[in-house]
């Protein structure tokens, strides 16, 4: 009778845990949020909060309708669940922990996803799909390996998701990032569009995605642990889901130090969330060494895929989630066939190659993972293409340039309060109707016109030392434009400042909450150049070819006669303080 009442209560406990667990894998929607928005850009910061919302109230309503039947739904000849409605036909005989506990699950997969396209999709085209992934893509794949599918029946391992999860997230981020093309400027290219250089986009708050590391190792203890039935099996995959990220970490801080110069911050950080990663799926039969091994390697491996999308297959992640989630998902996997030990706790029968067991399970991983591999590389290709063709996938070039936080949200700023600069570079600009000068081509448009949109004052000087100043004041938009037209002429130094202000075009009132937010002032980028050389006349019509669009107010640009030259000394060497003077 004891022995009874203490199972009973064993049962119970666990039950409490596995429902514990499910809060904690949901708690980790936070920590993707702070990650994905600390890695980017501020303009962008509200865009990606709101993607990594909808990624799981989205996800909830399809998984609800669709996705929890091709889960765990009756077994079909192994490959999907029969799709039902019990959940609205038969509530009380629902099987509610399980439901709550998968839906948390599928819920990550998805936000996966939006790390790797972050700054430039089409907010309706993320809801789509995302929505697709966890009504199809998921349940049907983690069937296989959870549901009683064809892959549970072989053997395969996947105790948490490495596989299931995130390497499905991370290629389908892989090929999500690759269809939608790098965010603009990230990549330097030549005139035969070779690129030539890789750019940098540091995160704009290294502390938030810090925090997000942080919640989402938090979360782990969750994500792996809450399927544990005894007290000695959640200890050790406790155990060994702190030892691989620490791992991890440790490896890539020392890399980087050697190969950089200095331990790199964010990458410490991805390399934590890689060792994450990697151990999932062994988690529950592997040791301590075996824990660790599965780091270290993991630690060089988000390196080693940070470095190959950006330098061979040119691919711009900005959170680096293809090397954390792809290449450790797939690595987790693998591992399972290398260092599973029936010493770890409730593991008596999958045993990998480095402890005695054979090539057997190593192939059962390998098998595993390309199948599931497969299927979503078709699945997420098909998805994307569609959904380029039939509402667009990317948003316009200025929409980029400008912020989605203010073209797909009407939000001036996710830090309004704190920045006025970040206000600058996310205000939204309306046009006044008498602006209007008839045409945006700047070749059919009339002197007049071209003078109206753009306008030229040219400030009187003394004598003529032919050193001119010539001040560009541009849209925020344009300066790209600009910029590219300026090193075309040969103009190689600049300054460049950004600056608010508005004349016949007015601000746009942004609503927040309901309540339209006055706005008087617009972004705006001041240019400054020095010539000699290039005759002004040249620099003036370049710049005004390139900020036309049509409308007054388009640009401004003042010249200033320079009339004597500073050098000053620095070490052994004159510089002039003034660009292109000899």
């Amino acid at each position: 009778m004891t022995e009874e009442i203490m199972s009973a209560v064993s049962g119970e406990v666990f039950g409490v845990w596995f429902l514990i667990g499910a809060a904690l894998v949901f708690w980790m929607q936070a920590g993707f949020a702070m990650v994905e928005t600390g890695f980017t850009r501020a303009k962008n910061a509200g865009n990606i909060l709101m993607k990594n919302l909808m990624d799981f109230c989205i996800g909830t309503v399809v998984f609800v309708l669709v996705g929890f039947g091709l889960l765990l739904g009756e077994d079909l000849a192994g490959v999907i669940g029969k799709p039902g409605f019990d959940i609205f036909t038969n509530y009380a005989n629902v099987d509610f922990s399980n439901f709550v506990f998968n839906l948390v699950f599928c819920a990550t997969t998805a936000t996966i996803v939006s790390g790797a396209m972050a700054e430039r999709t089409k907010f309706l085209s993320y809801c789509v799909y995302s929505g697709v992934i966890s009504a199809l893509i998921y349940p049907i794949e983690a069937h296989w390996i959870w549901g009683g599918g064809w892959l549970a029946q072989l053997g395969f391992h996947d105790f948490a998701g490495s596989c299931a999860i995130h390497m499905v997230g991370g290629i389908s981020a892989l090929v999500g990032a690759a269809i939608l093309g790098p965010r603009i400027g990230k990549f330097g290219r030549d005139k035969d569009g070779k690129v030539t250089k890789v750019n940098a986009f540091p995160g704009h708050n290294l502390p938030i995605g810090c925090l997000g590391v942080f919640i989402l190792w938090l979360g782990w203890y969750g994500f792996n642990g809450a399927a544990c039935t005894s007290l000695s099996q959640l200890g050790s995959v406790f155990l060994t889901t702190t030892v691989a990220p620490s791992v991890a970490t440790v490896v890539c801080m020392v890399f980087t130090w050697i190969k950089y110069g200095k331990p790199d911050v964010s990458m410490c950080l991805n390399a934590s969330l890689a060792g994450l990663v990697a151990i999932t799926a062994p988690c529950d039969v592997t040791d301590a060494l075996g824990a660790a091994v599965i780091g270290a390697v993991a630690g060089l491996l988000v390196v080693f895929g940070v470095w190959f999308l950006d330098y061979k297959l040119h691919v711009d992640d900005p959170v680096g989630a293809v090397a954390v989630h792809c290449l450790n998902g797939i690595w987790g996997t693998i591992a399972v066939g290398l260092f599973a030990t029936t010493s770890a706790p409730g593991n008596d029968s999958v045993v990998g190659l480095f402890y005695g067991g054979g090539l057997y399970q190593l192939g059962l991983q390998l098998l595993g993972f390309a199948a599931v591999a497969a299927w979503t590389l078709v699945l997420i290709t098909v998805t994307f293409l569609a959904i380029r063709a039939a509402i667009g996938l990317r948003v316009s070039e200025e929409e980029e340039i400008v912020g989605l936080d203010s073209c797909e949200h009407g939000l001036a700023s996710a830090y309004s309060g704190f920045s006025i600069m970040d206000i600058s570079n996310t205000m939204t600009m309306e046009v006044n109707e008498n602006t209007d000068l008839g045409t945006q081509d700047y070749d059919k448009a009339s002197g007049a016109q071209k003078d109206a949109a753009v306008k030229v004052v040219k400030m009187p000087a003394a004598g003529d030392t032919g050193i001119h100043k010539v001040v560009i004041i541009a849209k925020l938009s344009r300066y790209d434009h600009l910029k590219k037209a300026m090193n075309e002429l040969g103009v190689t130094g600049m300054t460049v400042t950004q600056v608010m202000g508005c004349g016949v075009q007015k601000g746009a009132g942004e609503m927040y909450r309901g309540v339209e937010m006055d706005a008087t002032l617009l972004p705006k980028v001041k240019v400054e150049v020095v010539i000699s050389k290039i005759p002004v006349d040249t620099v003036i019509e370049a710049a005004k070819k390139v900020l036309y669009t049509g409308h007054i107010g388009d640009g401004k640009i003042f010249v200033y006669q320079v009339d004597r030259v500073v050098k000053v000394r620095t070490g052994e060497e004159d510089f002039a303080a003034l660009q292109d003077v000899e």
